[in-house]
């Protein structure tokens, strides 16, 4: 099963089409701005209002378009996604696997990540916002099957809802306290799930080396063949791990993540359209208008009037 594909954006560019170029070239050519990498942008998202924590209903994140949860980004602050019912999949740092009931996936800041909801998927977002209290500094999947800590967990998180819903005194520091639970809860399940996992390949560490530059590097303009000369591979054999462990290629991957950006922008900011252009690495903002509208159907200002 393949999520959030789609064609590469090398069809869009400006440059003549050449049916000799080699692969090399050819990688190149699917990277969100031409051979010479645009200078990086200044724009920036503002600091979101709510950067607290909180407790989002899942099928509520995805309000105002799927894109807002199915699209490759990533978070300034940590996030714990506990689905109570329906299934689907997630990709996170480059690494797609299948989730269900009973699922409790933290994301800590500044991994890229995406999965799918679909109608039957229910559950909560906690967004820890600036935690003081001890998380785990690697992303953790944890399969709940034993009765007891799934409800430990749900009741931790109806007393946080409780608290932050609450007008009585001392109401914040009690959502805290109870963070904290949360925080030893993962610690606890996260160390028994341990036991369990496999350590990971050379397909799974590269894939996730690979998320990990996207994220650091998406609006540099770079080619998936600067990415794959960085970690010393490849484009072919990169996208052949890509294919492997998350059922994308490279490019798909880095592009997803661009024009998640890219949406955010156009929603969140009142920025030139070429100017949004330029901070992500395209060479032109006619460029970025055809990608644009090639992976979501819409050009970015009429995203942005609708948005």
């Amino acid at each position: 099963m393949k999520l959030f594909s789609g064609p590469p954006l090398s069809q869009f560019s400006d440059r003549p089409n050449n049916k000799n170029v080699g692969v090399e070239k050819a990688a190149a050519d699917v990277a969100p701005s031409e051979a010479k990498p645009a200078a990086r942008g200044t724009v920036t998202i503002p600091q979101a209002p709510e950067a607290k924590l909180r407790v989002v209903p899942i099928p509520r994140l995805a309000t105002g378009g799927r894109w807002r949860v199915e699209a490759m980004r990533s978070l300034s602050e940590p996030m714990l996604l506990w689905f109570t019912r329906g299934q689907g999949r997630i990709t996170i740092a480059g690494v797609t696997r299948g989730y269900g009931a009973h699922n409790a996936i933290f994301i800590p800041a500044g991994v890229m990540h995406g999965f799918d909801v679909g109608n039957q998927t229910y559950g909560s977002a906690v967004f820890f916002g600036k935690c003081t209290h001890s998380l785990p500094t690697e992303p953790q999947h944890l399969r709940i099957r034993e009765t007891a800590p799934q409800g430990e967990l749900s009741v931790l998180i109806d007393h946080i809802q409780r608290e932050l819903a609450s007008s009585k005194p001392g109401n914040e520091r009690a959502a805290d306290n109870y963070l904290g639970l949360l925080s030893v809860w993962l610690e606890r399940q996260a160390e028994i799930a341990a036991a369990d996992v496999k350590k990971p390949d050379a397909a799974l560490r590269l894939a996730r080396r690979y998320a990990a530059l996207i994220e650091q590097d998406f609006r540099s303009g770079k080619t998936v063949a600067h990415f794959a000369q960085e970690l010393g591979v490849t484009t072919t054999h990169l996208t052949r791990v890509c294919n492997q462990t998350c059922g994308r290629s490279a490019s798909d991957l880095l592009h997803d993540r661009v024009i998640f950006e890219a949406r955010k922008l156009l929603t969140e900011t009142r920025e030139p359209i070429g100017k949004v252009a330029t901070s992500l690495g395209f060479a032109s903002a006619a460029y970025f208008t055809r990608a644009f509208h090639h992976r979501t159907g819409k050009t970015p200002s009429a995203f942005r009037r609708q948005g």
